[in-house]
């Protein structure tokens, strides 16, 4: 476990907060939750979580002017990780109630879940629930930050838009949801994110937690 380590979570309205800080504390990392963007130039290591519509994350990240200091941030060269709705606002843009801009740290859009299976039936959106994860075709995941998990390792989703990025080379990992294997987790550079919660996805989730942690 890292030692000596201290993480910033933005704080703009919609984020998991209180299970990201256990997850941090529980792997004896500090965590520092901010809505300030003074706090975010000078975070040695961020992440981006977030819950609900992209339109009021945007929206948010926006009127809190947190937007600037996220690029700049990212312009340095430190780390951040995006999860859930953290990651998709990497994106160009999101399709989500409409045509929304994202940060565009990642070149690529989001968008609604197949609603049929690759039969034609109906299946449930949101996608809620475990499921595995399956290497991108030509990634890699030693030295990022899925180091050290198995193919099929188990991760918690809980989501109806999905972002699809324009390069298949940035994408890490993938997850099978109705037959459709869909983005589950990108890295590029010093941007990672990933579309499940790892701080609600047990010793997989603490896992990757533990190694953006050691990246920072």
């Amino acid at each position: 476990m890292p030692s000596n380590k201290q993480v910033t979570v933005v704080d703009y309205g919609l984020g998991n907060l209180f299970s990201i800080s256990r997850a941090l504390e529980y792997l004896g990392v500090g965590c520092k939750i901010t809505s300030d963007a003074s706090d975010i130039s000078a975070a040695n290591g961020l992440i981006l979580p977030g819950v609900g519509a992209f339109r009021d994350g945007i929206n948010q990240l926006q009127s809190r002017g947190l937007i600037d200091a996220i690029g700049e941030y990212i312009k340095s060269g430190r780390q951040l990780l995006g999860i859930c709705l953290g990651m998709q606002l990497l994106f160009t843009q999101s399709e989500e109630f409409g045509l929304y801009p994202g940060l565009d740290l990642i070149n690529g859009d989001v968008r609604r879940l197949n609603e049929r299976d690759t039969s034609g039936r109906t299946i449930k959106i949101p996608h809620i629930g475990w499921s595995g994860l399956q290497q991108t075709y030509g990634s890699s995941w030693n030295s990022s930050i899925l180091d050290g998990l198995n193919e099929g390792d188990s991760v918690y989703f809980v989501h109806s838009y999905i972002p699809f990025p324009v390069s298949n080379s940035v994408s890490l990992a993938q997850v099978d949801y109705g037959g459709h294997l869909y983005c589950a987790a990108i890295e590029q550079d010093n941007v990672a994110g990933v579309q499940f919660h790892p701080e609600k996805s047990g010793g997989i989730g603490l896992h990757i937690l533990d190694n953006f942690a050691e990246s920072i």
